[in-house]
């Protein structure tokens, strides 16, 4: 299966040298820029976006914290499944990277040697922009954007085709969702453990809110209690 992408004519070859042609075009800082993002800004972004959400739905306290803190968790947790899943399709599919096989391209990272399908930055990013879409609807359209830009750079750089994006794609949004009941069946109570944890409890909720919310059920409960004993 080595040869899926060996005809001139294919489409998916046509594709990588129109969009790896926009390169050629661009100033030399630019792609300096593109090289950079493409290989850490976007994964460092994405993640920056997941501590970011954690943080909101850490100091807004609302009850469903620990549901949404577990989501964040299962976020990485996928990225990383995914790329394990990864491995044995790169190895039963051999594909070698575009420049190996494909002339005058211009390649903006030297020293890729691996195989090409699927691609590793591409089911990372995108693993983790549907997990944090599954915990923060808001957040996670952001990730998916910078996902699917990142995508586009790989190409742009040279390093794969495009069909290793849409399958690293693919993979990620696969194992991030079809996983996720299970993931947050067993990280939920976890992480609702944490948050009864009077000193690790401040990850998922802010002290301040808890406290208050302890309060406020307490007094409930206390109210109700008068409630009985003066019908009694």
């Amino acid at each position: 299966m080595a040869g899926l992408a060996d005809s001139g004519s294919n489409p998916d070859v046509d594709l990588l040298y129109d969009i790896n042609g926009l390169a050629k075009d661009a100033p030399a800082w630019f792609d300096r820029v593109m090289e950079y993002v493409g290989e850490y800004g976007l994964l460092l972004a994405i993640v920056l976006l997941v501590v970011w959400c954690w943080w909101s739905v850490r100091r807004r306290g609302d009850e469903d914290a620990a549901s949404t803190v577990a989501a964040l968790v299962w976020a990485p947790l996928a990225a990383g499944i995914a790329v394990l899943v990864n491995v044995p399709i790169r190895g039963f599919v051999e594909r070698p990277r575009p420049f190996l096989d494909h002339q005058g391209l211009e390649v903006l990272v030297q020293g890729k040697t691996d195989y090409s399908f699927v691609s590793d930055h591409a089911t990372i990013v995108m693993a983790m922009a549907v997990g944090l879409f599954v915990a923060h609807r808001r957040f996670g359209l952001v990730a998916l954007v910078l996902a699917l830009f990142g995508g586009f750079i790989r190409v742009y750089m040279g390093v794969h085709y495009p069909t290793d994006v849409v399958g690293g794609f693919a993979l990620g949004t696969a194992v991030a969702l079809l996983l996720s009941p299970l993931a947050m069946a067993l990280l939920t109570p976890v992480v609702k453990a944490v948050e009864r944890s009077p000193r690790v409890g401040r990850l998922v909720r802010a002290r301040g809110r808890a406290e208050r919310d302890d309060a406020v059920i307490s007094e409930a409960r206390s109210e109700r209690t008068s409630e009985r004993d003066l019908a009694a």
